[in-house]
Formats: C-alpha cells, sequence, structure tokens
C-alpha cells in the first residue's frame, strides 16, 4: 500500500472538486494513489506551498505537525513538561498524556517526513538534506520548544531529544566561534519559555537557538546576535495594549514602536513574531495579522492556521 501522505487531510476537499466532473474522468483521478506513474518518492507534501506563519500551540491540532505543513506553516511550536525524564507535550499539566509526548508528536513524525524527503535510491548519487516541502527543499521548519518545567534542569533533556535528527544530519547549526552564519537544515530549533540562555549563548558548535525578546533587542539583550536567535518574539498585547477597533488604526506612538522593533531586530538579521493578538472579533484579527505583515514582521502568529494560510 502507498504510505500515508498528507494528502490524506485534504481528501474532502479533493472530493468536492472532482464531483462535477466525468465518471470516466474520475476513474482515471480515482487511480492516482495506486498507480506507480503518478507517485514518486517524496510527494508527501507535493502542491504545498510554504508560508510565513507560525502554528502557535500547534499540539491543540487535529494532527499536530501535520495539519500545520498541509497549510504551509513554517514554523510550529509545542510546550514540553519534564516528568521522569520524559518530555510529554500539552498547554498545562492537566492536558498531558502518556501518549502525547516530545517524541511521539515531533521529533518521530520529523524524523519520518525528512526520510520520505530524502529517500536512498539508484537515482541519488549523495545525502541529501532536503527539507520537509516537497518543491521548496531549501525551506527550513522552525520548531519552537516551549519549556514549560524549570529550563535548567528541562533543556538537556530537549538537546537530548533531538538526537535523531541530529544524527541524520537535519537540524541547522552554528559550527564555531568563528562562524558568520547559520548553516541551515531542514529543521531549525527554537528553545522558548524557561529555555536558559546560559544554555544555548556560550555553546558551540550547537544545534539549537534561543528565542530572544523582542523589546529588549537594543538594551539588556543588546549583545544577542542572529546566530544565537534567528528569530525573537514578545507578547502583542504588552507591547501595544487592547485594540477594539476593527480597522486595526494604530495610533501614532503604537506604529512608531512596532516599526522600532521591526528596525533593531532586522539591523541584526533577526526575524519578529508576535503572539498574544486578538483572536476575535475575526475581521480585528485579519486586520492585526495584515498590519504586521505589511510592517515588516516576518511569522505571523497564527491560532488558526488555515485562516491564516487563506488570508492573502
Amino acid at each position: 500500500m502507498r504510505t500515508f501522505t498528507l494528502f490524506a487531510v485534504l481528501a474532502t476537499v479533493v472530493s468536492a472538486t472532482t464531483s462535477d466532473l466525468s465518471d470516466a474522468f474520475q476513474k482515471i483521478l480515482s487511480r492516482s494513489g495506486s498507480d506507480a506513474r503518478y507517485t514518486y518518492p517524496t510527494d508527501l507534501t507535493r502542491g504545498i506551498i510554504p508560508i510565513s506563519v507560525h502554528s502557535h500551540n500547534d499540539y491543540w491540532r487535529a494532527l499536530p505537525l501535520y495539519t500545520a505543513l498541509s497549510v504551509g506553516c513554517i514554523s510550529i511550536e509545542a510546550d514540553v513538561w519534564l516528568y521522569n525524564s520524559t518530555l510529554y507535550v500539552g498547554h498545562e499539566t492537566s492536558a498531558l498524556t502518556v501518549a502525547r509526548t516530545f517524541e511521539s508528536l515531533y521529533i518521530n513524525p520529523l524524523l519520518d517526513i525528512l526520510t520520505k524527503q530524502n529517500p536512498v535510491s539508484p537515482f541519488v548519487t549523495a545525502p541529501t538534506q532536503h527539507g520537509v516541502f516537497d518543491g521548496y527543499s531549501t525551506q527550513t521548519l522552525y520548531l519552537f520548544v516551549d519549556v514549560k518545567t524549570p529550563g535548567d534542569e528541562t533543556w538537556p533533556f530537549v538537546v537530548k531529544a533531538l538526537e535523531p535528527l541530529r544524527k541524520a544530519g537535519y537540524l541547522s547549526r552554528v559550527e564555531s566561534t568563528s562562524s558568520a552564519t547559520i548553516t541551515y537544515g531542514p529543521v531549525t530549533v527554537i528553545g522558548t519559555g524557561n529555555t536558559p540562555l546560559s544554555q544555548v549563548q556560550p555553546v558551540v558548535p550547537r544545534d539549537y537557538f534561543y528565542d530572544a525578546p523582542i523589546p529588549t533587542l537594543n538594551s539588556t539583550f543588546s549583545n544577542i546576535t542572529s546566530l544565537v536567535s534567528p528569530i525573537a518574539s514578545t507578547d502583542f498585547a504588552v507591547q501595544f495594549g487592547t485594540i477594539h477597533n476593527t480597522s486595526v488604526a494604530f495610533n501614532e506612538s503604537q506604529l512608531a514602536l512596532l516599526r522600532a522593533q521591526v528596525a533593531v531586530a532586522h539591523k541584526k538579521g533577526i526575524k519578529l513574531r508576535y503572539w498574544d493578538q486578538p483572536a476575535w472579533p475575526i475581521s480585528l484579527r485579519n486586520g492585526v495579522w495584515k498590519l504586521l505583515w505589511d510592517e515588516g514582521v516576518d511569522l505571523i502568529n497564527a491560532d488558526d492556521v488555515a485562516a491564516a494560510a487563506g488570508l492573502w
């Protein structure tokens, strides 16, 4: 049998779009999953276009990781809790289960996807490091690991959990203290939450990074470079206050603050993401997304990833 692909997630959509075709044509289309002429080794994410959307609290989705990838998200987020040397995934302790671990929801699925995207065959003359998106093999996937339990104790277990991806050569990395750039791989791991900067910044070589706070990139965290923090984040509501105007008209001070933060981060080569944006009304949410994008914010933080994917 053909292995599961993300197209199964979109099966109902395909069914709806083919219902008006003739029976003969539908019979031809129905053979696409079983006929070797219509499949190829890396077709898991065939036709999916990467989009600058961050799948916030990704583990809430019906299919963590896969749902986000099915709409093209280039960034996902997993909250991890350390108990008895195992990393469990969930928003709070009452949501944790034995089955939902960092390994089962993210490490193993990512390894499986990347194995499919980097097949061994008579046609491949050297090992490849293609990313998760079939038509965009150089696009890295940002994996934010939001540490919920004490960072000094938890982060070493996160680093250890990455070993299967590390062994396969799939992690972005900084090679040495003289490195001027990140060597990007299929997955770029960024520690956030309680991740201790002291266990990231001084470590070289390393294959993980730090989610720096946007507001202090020019003060307390001015020594942070893009080699430590390729993406920085902050709480939208804390920075800009509550917005009720559905036209999303920032006042002069709000807009000046946003532009200043974007300028500081981009001067350092650091991308930006704002979380805790308005979720409702929908027109307000969409307006904030568009405003942030127009002003140069690099990743749109979204709980409804399908809506974010369809907005532009």
